[in-house]
Protein backbone atom coordinates (compact mmCIF):
# COMPACT_ATOMS: atom_id res chain seq x y z
CA UNK A 1 0.00 0.00 0.00
CA UNK A 2 0.98 3.35 -1.63
CA UNK A 3 1.25 5.88 1.92
CA UNK A 4 2.45 8.82 0.22
CA UNK A 5 -1.34 9.28 -1.96
CA UNK A 6 -3.00 8.82 1.40
CA UNK A 7 -1.24 11.48 3.34
CA UNK A 8 -1.60 14.12 0.48
CA UNK A 9 -5.32 13.45 0.33
CA UNK A 10 -5.53 13.63 4.11
CA UNK A 11 -3.66 17.17 4.29
CA UNK A 12 -5.38 18.16 1.40
CA UNK A 13 -8.74 17.82 2.99
CA UNK A 14 -8.20 19.44 6.04
CA UNK A 15 -7.04 22.51 4.06
CA UNK A 16 -10.44 22.49 2.16
CA UNK A 17 -12.10 22.59 4.68
CA UNK A 18 -10.59 25.52 6.12
CA UNK A 19 -11.29 27.14 2.81
CA UNK A 20 -14.45 27.05 3.68
CA UNK A 21 -15.62 30.69 4.82
CA UNK A 22 -17.90 30.14 8.61
CA UNK A 23 -21.84 31.46 7.97
CA UNK A 24 -22.13 34.78 9.24
CA UNK A 25 -24.67 35.08 12.08
CA UNK A 26 -28.47 36.27 11.15
CA UNK A 27 -28.10 39.62 11.86
CA UNK A 28 -31.79 40.36 14.53
CA UNK A 29 -33.43 43.19 15.90
CA UNK A 30 -35.61 43.53 19.08
CA UNK A 31 -39.22 43.94 17.70
CA UNK A 32 -42.34 44.63 20.14
CA UNK A 33 -45.51 43.31 18.41
CA UNK A 34 -48.52 45.04 20.76
CA UNK A 35 -52.32 42.97 20.20
CA UNK A 36 -55.45 45.07 21.29
CA UNK A 37 -59.23 44.59 21.37
CA UNK A 38 -59.15 41.13 22.44
CA UNK A 39 -62.69 39.98 21.98
CA UNK A 40 -61.65 37.19 25.08
CA UNK A 41 -59.07 37.88 28.15
CA UNK A 42 -59.07 34.08 28.19
CA UNK A 43 -58.58 32.95 24.90
CA UNK A 44 -55.34 31.96 23.26
CA UNK A 45 -54.39 34.69 20.65
CA UNK A 46 -52.07 33.04 17.78
CA UNK A 47 -49.87 35.00 15.76
CA UNK A 48 -48.12 33.66 12.99
CA UNK A 49 -44.84 35.56 11.24
CA UNK A 50 -44.20 35.30 7.37
CA UNK A 51 -41.25 36.63 5.54
CA UNK A 52 -42.17 35.36 1.71
CA UNK A 53 -45.09 36.56 -0.33
CA UNK A 54 -45.70 32.85 -1.55
CA UNK A 55 -46.22 31.23 2.15
CA UNK A 56 -48.35 33.87 3.16
CA UNK A 57 -51.73 33.07 4.94
CA UNK A 58 -51.04 29.12 3.47
CA UNK A 59 -51.07 27.00 6.32
CA UNK A 60 -48.21 25.91 7.54
CA UNK A 61 -45.94 28.33 5.55
CA UNK A 62 -45.37 30.04 8.60
CA UNK A 63 -41.56 31.74 9.54
CA UNK A 64 -42.67 31.02 12.73
CA UNK A 65 -45.76 31.50 15.41
CA UNK A 66 -46.20 31.80 19.10
CA UNK A 67 -49.41 31.36 21.48
CA UNK A 68 -50.15 34.15 23.84
CA UNK A 69 -52.61 33.41 26.45
CA UNK A 70 -54.16 37.01 27.71
CA UNK A 71 -54.23 36.14 31.40
CA UNK A 72 -57.53 38.56 32.03
CA UNK A 73 -56.19 41.23 29.97
CA UNK A 74 -57.92 43.01 26.72
CA UNK A 75 -54.33 43.48 25.03
CA UNK A 76 -50.91 42.27 25.23
CA UNK A 77 -47.17 42.93 24.02
CA UNK A 78 -45.16 40.15 22.77
CA UNK A 79 -41.57 41.28 22.49
CA UNK A 80 -39.62 39.31 19.81
CA UNK A 81 -36.13 39.32 18.06
CA UNK A 82 -36.71 38.72 14.55
CA UNK A 83 -34.09 38.76 11.34
CA UNK A 84 -33.67 41.82 9.44
CA UNK A 85 -36.23 42.07 6.28
CA UNK A 86 -39.93 42.22 5.63
CA UNK A 87 -42.11 40.40 7.44
CA UNK A 88 -46.04 40.20 8.25
CA UNK A 89 -48.16 38.87 11.00
CA UNK A 90 -51.63 37.30 10.26
CA UNK A 91 -53.13 36.93 14.32
CA UNK A 92 -56.64 34.80 15.45
CA UNK A 93 -58.08 34.51 18.17
CA UNK A 94 -59.11 30.52 19.43
CA UNK A 95 -62.48 31.38 20.98
CA UNK A 96 -63.38 27.76 21.18
CA UNK A 97 -59.70 26.16 21.37
CA UNK A 98 -60.09 23.81 19.17
CA UNK A 99 -56.64 24.68 17.66
CA UNK A 100 -57.62 26.34 13.97
CA UNK A 101 -59.34 29.33 12.72
CA UNK A 102 -63.64 28.66 12.31
CA UNK A 103 -64.68 29.86 9.38
CA UNK A 104 -68.12 30.02 7.77
CA UNK A 105 -69.45 28.24 4.01
CA UNK A 106 -68.22 31.29 2.07
CA UNK A 107 -64.51 30.14 4.17
CA UNK A 108 -65.11 34.15 6.32
CA UNK A 109 -63.51 33.62 9.49
CA UNK A 110 -66.20 33.51 12.22
CA UNK A 111 -63.28 34.50 14.83
CA UNK A 112 -61.36 37.55 15.50
CA UNK A 113 -58.56 38.10 13.58
CA UNK A 114 -55.99 40.86 12.21
CA UNK A 115 -53.23 41.74 10.23
CA UNK A 116 -50.07 43.53 10.92
CA UNK A 117 -50.51 47.65 9.32
CA UNK A 118 -54.04 46.98 11.13
CA UNK A 119 -55.24 45.65 7.55
CA UNK A 120 -59.32 45.15 7.44
CA UNK A 121 -59.84 42.96 4.56
CA UNK A 122 -63.17 43.34 2.76
CA UNK A 123 -63.72 41.10 0.31
CA UNK A 124 -60.66 38.83 0.09
CA UNK A 125 -57.42 37.97 2.08
CA UNK A 126 -54.73 40.81 2.34
CA UNK A 127 -51.23 40.16 0.34
CA UNK A 128 -47.94 40.17 1.99
CA UNK A 129 -47.32 43.76 0.58
CA UNK A 130 -49.91 45.01 2.15
CA UNK A 131 -49.45 43.34 5.60
CA UNK A 132 -45.76 43.75 5.58
CA UNK A 133 -43.48 45.80 8.18
CA UNK A 134 -39.15 46.49 7.68
CA UNK A 135 -36.87 45.23 10.27
CA UNK A 136 -33.95 47.08 9.63
CA UNK A 137 -33.05 48.48 13.63
CA UNK A 138 -33.79 47.79 16.83
CA UNK A 139 -37.06 49.14 18.37
CA UNK A 140 -39.89 48.57 16.14
CA UNK A 141 -43.07 48.41 17.71
CA UNK A 142 -45.69 46.75 15.39
CA UNK A 143 -49.66 47.83 16.87
CA UNK A 144 -52.72 45.56 15.69
CA UNK A 145 -55.90 46.03 16.61
CA UNK A 146 -57.96 42.50 17.10
CA UNK A 147 -60.79 42.62 14.48
CA UNK A 148 -63.88 40.77 15.74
Amino acid sequence: MNVLPLCSLLIGSSFLGAAVPAARPIETSSVTVVVSSLVSTTAYVRLYFYNTREGFLKSGKWAFSKSVKPMGKSEFTLPIDLPRGEWAVAITQDLNNNDKVDKNFLGIPTEPYAFSNNVHPTIAAPGFDECKFTVDEPGKVVSIVLKD
